[in-house]
Formats: structure tokens, sequence, C-alpha cells
């Protein structure tokens, strides 16, 4: 196979495996979704889910967050890592929410990107799954799968992210990245697959017999 009969196939099987793609992250709004994204840096959807119930309801709007302490964001947000910084983060981008943005979420990746703490990724992220803007996040699974699946180089993410998006259709983009997140958990995980293992890497690659070696 080349790539593109790679793509088309990985396309195929995940649609079958998947054929829902609901969001990870529990959330109500926009601006609920960019504060769970926001916290997922470096921490598992799970733990964010544990965690976020308990914030928005001190506070679930920018208005209502920007005038809860940063010392009791940081609190309750501990459970996730980096609290310091994305306590900080969190109160910020709820103020330049209400001061610059009549306190809704922009939908405009540029804005989004200035937010504190919004980087390209958590930008994707709110852009396809808020708005229903395509966009391809590119998060640790995708990355690993990408390149074990021959897809890109993976020198970097933003070179995965733009291969990614020349081989599969724009408006399968926002599901797509999803399908990947959801085989890489449960099928070619970080450990127990190394290119050799899953259905889908026996299926593209019957004859390799070494592990893919995959940056990070």
């Amino acid at each position: 196979m080349n790539r593109q009969q790679r793509a088309d196939y990985v396309r195929q099987r995940l649609g079958e495996l998947y054929p829902q793609t609901p969001v990870p992250l529990d959330h109500t709004d926009p601006y609920t979704l960019l504060v769970s994204v926001l916290l997922s840096a470096q921490c598992t959807d799970v733990r964010v889910n544990q965690v976020t119930p308990a914030l928005f309801r001190l506070a679930n709007t920018p208005r209502k967050m920007m005038r809860v302490p940063v010392d009791k964001i940081r609190e309750i947000i501990r459970p996730c890592g980096l609290s310091p910084r994305k306590s900080v983060a969190i109160s910020e981008l709820s103020r330049i929410l209400i001061e610059e943005h009549g306190g809704e979420v922009p939908c405009d990746f540029a804005q989004l990107e200035r937010l504190p703490g919004v980087g390209h990724k958590t930008a994707s992220v709110v852009m396809a799954q808020a708005f229903g803007v395509p966009a391809f996040p590119i998060d640790t699974h995708i990355h690993r799968l990408a390149q074990r699946w021959e897809l890109t180089s993976g020198k970097n993410v933003e070179v995965t992210e733009r291969d990614l998006k020349r081989l599969f259709p724009e408006e399968l983009w926002n599901s797509l990245h999803l399908q990947i997140i959801f085989y890489g958990r449960e099928h070619c995980t970080a450990r127990g697959c190394n290119g050799t293992v899953c259905e889908i890497c026996r299926t593209l690659f019957p004859k390799r017999r070494r592990a893919k070696i995959t940056r990070k």
C-alpha cells in the first residue's frame, strides 16, 4: 500500500469501529469545553472529568470565573497537574473573554490562540468540537499512530497535522481525530502495540517484524 491507500483503509476501518464520536471531555458550552481542554494538558480526560464538576459548580461562565480567587481555582484543579499555571490561565482568559469578547468564546483560531494557556491544539479542539469548524488537533495518540501507520514522518506535530489534512477529506477531520484517539487508547497504545500488534498495524504492515520507533 502507498500512503494514500493506507489512509483510505484507516478511514474505513475507524469508521466501522467508531461510528459515533462523542467528545471525551464533559462540557455544556464552548466556555466549559475551552477550560476542560486547557486542563487536559498533561492530564487524562478521565481525571479532568472528575475535577470539572466542582469547578463548574463554583463558576461555569467567564464572568463568574474571573471573580473566583486564583488560589481557589488552583485548589480545585490541583489533581490535573500544573495547577499554578493553569489556574492563572483560566482566571486571565475569563477576564479577557469578558473585556474583549463580550463574554463569548471567539470562533476564530487567531483570537483563541491569543488567550492565556491556549495553544494551537486547544484552539483546534474548541473550533472543531464547539463550533464545527474543520480542524485536526494532534495529540500524543494521533502523533504516535500516524507514524506507526506511516502517514507522516512525524518530524513534529505541525508536520503530522499538515500530512493528515492532506490525506483525509476535510469534512471528516473532526470525527477522524477523535476516532484515532479512541483507537490509540484502546488498541494501539504506547506500550501495548509497537507497530506490529494491533489490527490496523498488522493489516497495513503484515511483513513488519521490528518495532516502529516513533518521535514524541
